[in-house]
């Protein structure tokens, strides 16, 4: 077959391969973006975007539920019917069509089928056709979920975050094992939606990564909806006797916890196998990743690019698309690279209450050898607070370090405040000092107070 030309080839639709065939296509290459499922990725329809839906529905009765006037006027439960259906619109129905308008205006030519490097700057399709690219080749894959090494899990058909959100109906019960940030959204929306949910986890507490505060407001959260939440659990095998039969997990010492259904929320892997990286002579590091520099380019492949969850640097949508605004703008010969990512990116667990951060926790900061310390507020604690519910659990903390006068991290627990993470990525992104962050006053009666009262008991 004819070998066909692009200044750059895209391999993955998803939100970080997107951004990256848009970047490059609105500045005037010729872009081939290739894609063997959907185009929009994961986020789109089995991620962010459908859990959000299903757990939209339960968040927003809670905060009316806390309002005198608005609680009164609240007669019936939630319609687990309409959340769904809600939910396929969100996702029209696992079809794509919608998504294909941005990239046709731009003049990106969109190629369904399963790529393989095959050499350097070329690619061979699963129906034998060769593409190569002029300039680059950036892989966009993404990653899927991974099922840890336990004694009959795999035969047991879990479902994994595609199944889940996009179930027809709600199973009477569901376990979920692996208490991130997938696991406990949906152990919530799913308890919200009518299951019974019972959420293992192997580490001493939820959200791991996270600040302690913000594991135990969760779990308690998680319980008062009616979660039962069993943490520091060891896990021997899983059993089913049919694909449609309950599921059986056993835990040390014999304990049995049965459901309809079984969730696996214990990770991500990226698959590397059929990529074809050997024909490049690139291998995964030690965690399966494929390692990058700061400006997404493969070590000693001055042309090949790795974006989003495949490079393992931050597993998060809104890094994948900024690491490849990153690759784009280094192909197109503009200086660039990460400031910040890893670890520390800003971050939201969407869960009630929220969990929103960014930065450092005050742990990591003081094994990273800062300075650090730590101020907390109450997140409902001003006049705005009180018109989303006067004392609603909540904790705003900003992390300090006193060496340089920076903040450093920041997380914010509470009720709808997702929001509020951009001014701290900007005060931990920009390193503002303490001293100019003084001057941005919040305007009254705004929520945004939280910033003035954490100041005031930073010492300002």
């Amino acid at each position: 077959m004819p070998e066909d030309q692009f200044d750059v080839i895209v391999l993955g639709a998803g939100p970080a391969g997107e951004v990256a065939s848009g970047r490059l296509a609105d500045a005037g290459l010729e872009v081939a973006l290739v894609e063997r499922h959907l185009v929009g990725g994961e986020c789109s329809f089995y991620g962010c975007m459908p859990s959000k839906a299903l757990l939209r529905p339960a968040q927003a009765l809670a905060e009316v539920a806390r309002i005198p006037g608005a609680a009164e006027a609240v007669t019936g439960t939630l319609d687990a019917a309409a959340a769904l259906a809600r939910r396929d619109e969100v996702i029209h129905d696992l079809d794509d069509s919608a998504q294909l308008p941005w990239i046709e205006e731009r003049g990106i030519t969109l190629l369904r089928g399963v790529a393989t490097l095959d050499g350097e700057k070329a690619i061979v399709l699963d129906d034998g056709r060769r593409l190569t690219a002029r300039r680059a080749i950036v892989l966009a894959v993404g990653s899927r979920a991974a099922l840890p090494p336990i004694d009959g899990l795999a035969e047991a058909v879990p479902w994994t975050n595609r199944e889940i959100t996009t179930a027809k109906a709600v199973p009477a019960s569901l376990v979920v094992i692996g208490g991130g940030p997938i696991g406990a959204e949906m152990a919530q929306a799913w308890r919200t939606l009518g299951a019974e949910v019972t959420l293992l986890e192997v580490a001493d507490r939820l959200l791991l990564k996270e600040e302690p505060f913000a594991s135990a407001q969760v779990t308690e959260a998680s319980e008062a909806l009616g979660v039962t939440v069993r943490t520091g659990v060891r896990i021997v095998r899983v059993e089913r006797d049919a694909d449609t039969g309950p599921v059986r997990v056993v835990l040390e010492g014999e304990e049995t916890v049965e459901a309809a259904e079984l969730l696996v929320a214990a990770g991500r892997h990226v698959p590397l196998d059929d990529l074809g990286l050997v024909t490049v002579g690139v291998k995964p590091d030690a965690r399966g990743f494929v390692e990058v520099e700061d400006t997404m380019r493969v070590p000693g492949r001055d042309w090949l690019y790795a974006i989003g969850d495949m490079n393992g640097r931050a597993l998060l949508t809104h890094m994948g698309k900024y690491q490849a605004r990153i690759a784009a703008d280094d192909i197109l010969g503009r200086p660039t690279s990460v400031r910040l990512d890893g670890a520390r990116s800003p971050r939201v667990t969407f869960t009630e209450p929220q969990v929103a951060a960014v930065g450092w926790t005050l742990d990591g900061a003081l094994e990273a050898g800062l300075q650090a310390r730590a101020v907390d507020v109450a997140t409902s604690g001003n006049a705005g607070g009180s018109f989303y519910g006067r004392n609603a659990p909540g904790t705003a903390r900003l992390v300090i370090d006193d060496g340089r006068g920076l903040v450093v991290g920041a997380t914010i627990t509470g009720a709808d405040v997702q929001d509020f993470l951009q001014a701290a990525t900007i005060a931990v992104v920009g390193e503002v000092p303490l001293d100019v962050l003084w001057h941005a006053v919040p305007a009254f009666p705004t929520r945004s107070e939280i910033w003035l009262r954490l100041l005031e008991k930073a010492g300002l």
